[in-house]
């Protein structure tokens, strides 16, 4: 019984934190209000956390009959979190801050020697996003990492990635955590998006999800009752390995996966000069098939025919309400258009299919979304089992995002697995 009231005092203090975070600036009799707690608590609490440096004072309250009273609202930047992207190609890194704000990103090409190149520069970059957003360097108290594999919680490598080499050889969390000198969370990076769109995107409200990013690689983040699908080793959603658009049983397949084969980008390009001859990138062949090229528009049609049966085996398996499309190929409207006549003919459960609203930022509001939440959690839950603080929708910049322009090996870049 002599934790009782600890535990009690906990609870309202996450109270008090939540309604702040959502409704600041707000005075102690509105926090009063929608919390059902007493002034006086309040008032304690406020002053804990007002001395502590994550809330100030904003000024008083206007426009109503009798005496002003003092609104509060949360110090953005007390903490805050480094969310990182690792693509093959490109490297993105923000800031996000305790009111959910996601802040400007730098972005800069992926070190094509892949190992502790790659994670020496994300430490980089990470610092850089700091610097860029005026952040100092001692209020980042945890890092996000979307990758483009499976994370092993246990060793700290990331497995399933052979687009950037070496990061199987080594821990990679580990790593990264003493160049930046905080906890770093690795997470796979098309389950950083399907969060990012839930929170902060094209479906909000929407529990049963999943996002698909198609580029140069091809994956699905899946959500089931609103919790994500990891799997036994965090591999679920590697749809790439569907055995489907080429031989499954051919060793490329074993390696790289059947269907990203056939569907993504190097199938792509593949099939069409087996059409014509002629080597084309994607965006020419998109291009010729605006302008009715034959084989351009063939080869669209076969991608959207192998997509179409995707979505049908994942409807099938885990029957979202919405699949989202996403990356550089998955979001192209003609792409799209293709799969939403091509689904009903060969999947009786209705499925609506949208196009990814964050774009290249949804794995960064995604790695946002967990790391405020084991922030918020860290910082003001003590934790006590069941004392947390939910967040308020994202507030998601969209001015344009720095560039950095380090100097990098000339070696080809890789492939990144999604883009």
């Amino acid at each position: 019984m002599s934790d009782t009231p600890s535990i009690s005092r906990q609870f309202s203090l996450c109270m008090v934190m939540e309604t702040i975070v959502h409704c600041g600036p707000i005075s102690r009799a509105s926090i009063a209000k929608q919390t059902g707690l007493s002034k006086q608590t309040i008032s304690e609490i406020a002053r804990q956390l007002e001395e502590d440096g994550w809330i100030r004072e904003t000024g008083r309250t206007s426009g109503h009959v009798g005496r002003t009273a003092i609104t509060y609202e949360i110090v953005p930047d007390a903490a805050c979190i480094a969310t990182i992207d690792l693509g093959g190609r490109k490297l993105r890194a923000a800031i996000a801050d305790l009111a959910c704000n996601v802040l400007a990103e730098v972005t800069e090409p992926t070190d094509p020697r892949g190992g502790r190149h790659v994670v020496n520069q994300m430490a980089r970059l990470a610092r850089s996003a700091a610097d860029h957003n005026g952040i100092p360097q001692d209020r980042i108290r945890l890092a996000i990492v979307g990758v483009p594999g499976a994370p092993d919680q246990t060793t700290g490598r990331v497995l399933m990635s052979p687009n950037i080499p070496g990061l199987d050889e080594f821990d990679v969390r580990g790593a990264l955590s003493g160049l930046i000198g905080t906890e770093v969370i690795l997470e796979n990076d098309v389950n950083l998006a399907v969060i990012g769109e839930h929170w902060a995107g094209s479906a909000t409200g929407i529990e049963d999800l999943a996002y698909v990013a198609i580029g140069t690689g091809i994956g699905a983040g899946v959500m089931v009752g609103g919790e994500l699908v990891r799997g036994a080793g965090n591999a679920a959603g590697e749809l790439g390995f569907l055995p489907l658009g080429s031989d499954p049983f051919e060793p490329a397949s074993l390696k790289v996966g059947a269907l990203e084969r056939a569907a993504a980008t190097a199938g792509i390009c593949a099939r069409y000069a087996s059409l014509t001859g002629r080597s084309a990138d994607v965006p020419d062949i998109f291009a010729a098939a605006a302008r009715g090229e034959v084989a351009a528009g063939q080869v669209l049609d076969e991608t959207a025919r192998n997509l179409a049966l995707t979505i049908a085996v994942l409807t099938a398996v885990t029957n979202p309400g919405r699949v989202i499309l996403g990356g550089s190929i998955g979001s192209r409207s003609e792409l799209v258009e293709r799969i939403r006549a091509l689904l009903p003919l060969c999947s009786p459960a209705p499925v609506e299919i949208g196009v990814s609203s964050l774009g290249s930022r949804v794995t960064l509001v995604g790695g946002a979304a967990i790391g405020l939440s084991h922030l918020h959690a860290a910082l003001f839950s003590g934790g006590v089992p069941g004392a947390q603080i939910s967040l308020p929708p994202a507030r998601v910049g969209h001015a344009p995002a720095s560039t950095s322009t380090a100097t990098l090996p000339t070696a080809a870049a890789p492939s990144a697995r999604r883009g």
